[in-house]
């Protein structure tokens, strides 16, 4: 199965098989065995995404994906537990409007997205959209929201005015990027290429990255977009200027990205060698490398209190670096196989979704790490 985001339900048995295939090889060419303790399990199987938990600036809440309940679980930014609500049949994935803080949530199971009022939490309307939906983004300019599907060659655009949707065929695609300033769609597959779709005409282009392509992260301070090559241990940079990506070093099967914008850095997760690389986004140069915990599956960068953490599948923790030099903090428990979090900028707390279908998300307590001095 996928190592990184994409980890698919034992009923795409087709994607896990090739993904897995891909990994034995990938395992051969890439893994350092210094580095790496034991062999590369797989995580456990569960339908994920890196959206599986998010927060809300309008609102100050934070909404987390309960999969197997049918259900999202909502906190407050001071980590309490305010509702659960029910939404659709295996929810995936979560996209937070900033602008009106309305909430779609992705529904893989009977193929639908939820929309929850942000003030009152209550699901206002159930849009259908087709079979899988995996990714949802929305763009806080236009009011649209993007959703992929498992499988689908479409994309799925639901009017936040209306809550009706169009499908667009742009090919098979996963994640999803959206810069809301120039209305522009960043579509993921595992085909090697990024979809470009421009908003206002439909029109869409693709964009070579290189075979394996996994990861994708917009720096919407800079516009670039970022795709990880889990094959080639490295990143794809993609600029609008530039009609061929920049190459960018990072680590063995890199799978997530966070991003730096006023330091122009990047940190790599890099699955493979239980470490995350710090990159010059100028340069490509990779400047650090620091060992984390035990498959190293998501990233996250705190811009508050310039703190990078660091979900480890197997680890069942998190990491937590302080940029200012690169040092670990500290390495906490986060529950059952963690694979995506959610940062409040400046919190003591640390929002982390599980592949557990005891404890679905998890609240970490960050308030006893203290910066170290060197």
């Amino acid at each position: 199965m996928n190592p990184c985001f994409r980890t698919v339900t034992l009923r795409n048995s087709l994607r896990a098989d090739l993904a897995f295939g891909f990994l034995a090889g990938a395992i051969a060419l890439m893994a350092q065995p210094a580095a790496v303790k034991g062999p590369l399990a797989a995580p456990s199987s569960g339908l994920i995404n890196p959206r599986a938990v998010v927060f809300s600036p309008a609102t100050g809440k934070v909404y987390a994906v309960d999969t197997s309940h049918g259900a999202v679980d909502i906190y407050t930014d001071a980590g309490k537990q305010v509702h659960r609500v029910q939404v659709g049949s295996e929810p995936v994935s979560i996209a937070v409007n900033i602008s009106t803080g309305t909430v779609y949530v992705a529904n893989a199971g009977d193929g639908t997205v939820s929309v929850l009022g942000g003030v009152s939490d209550a699901v206002v309307a159930t849009v259908p959209i087709g079979s899988h939906p995996y990714s949802v983004a929305a763009d806080t300019a236009t009011g649209k929201v993007f959703v992929t599907h498992t499988f689908g060659d479409q994309v799925s655009i639901l009017d936040g005015a209306t809550n009706t949707a169009t499908d667009v065929k742009t090919g098979s695609a996963d994640l999803i990027a959206i810069n809301s300033r120039t209305g522009t769609v960043y579509l993921l597959g595992y085909g090697g290429a990024v979809t470009v779709l421009h908003e206002a005409s439909l029109k869409f282009s693709a964009r070579a990255v290189g075979r394996h392509a996994w990861g994708l992260t917009l720096d919407e301070s800079s516009g670039t977009v970022y795709v990880t090559r889990i094959e080639n241990a490295d990143l794809a940079a993609l600029r609008s200027d530039i009609p061929e990506p920049m190459i960018l070093h990072a680590g063995a099967i890199p799978c997530a990205i966070a991003v730096n914008s006023k330091a122009h850095v990047l940190y790599v997760a890099n699955y493979g060698e239980n470490s995350v690389a710090v990159v010059d986004a100028t340069t490509g140069a990779v400047t650090a490398t620091v060992p984390v915990g035990d498959r190293p599956k998501a990233i996250a960068f705190d811009p508050v209190l310039d703190r990078v953490y660091v979900a480890n599948t197997i680890g069942d923790s998190v990491t937590i670096i302080d940029t200012s030099n690169n040092t670990v903090l500290a390495t906490l428990p986060a529950g059952k196989s963690p694979y995506a979090m959610a940062v409040v900028p400046g919190s003591s707390r640390l929002y982390v979704a599980n592949e557990s279908d005891r404890e679905a998300s998890t609240v970490v307590d960050l308030s006893g790490i203290q910066r170290r001095i060197q």
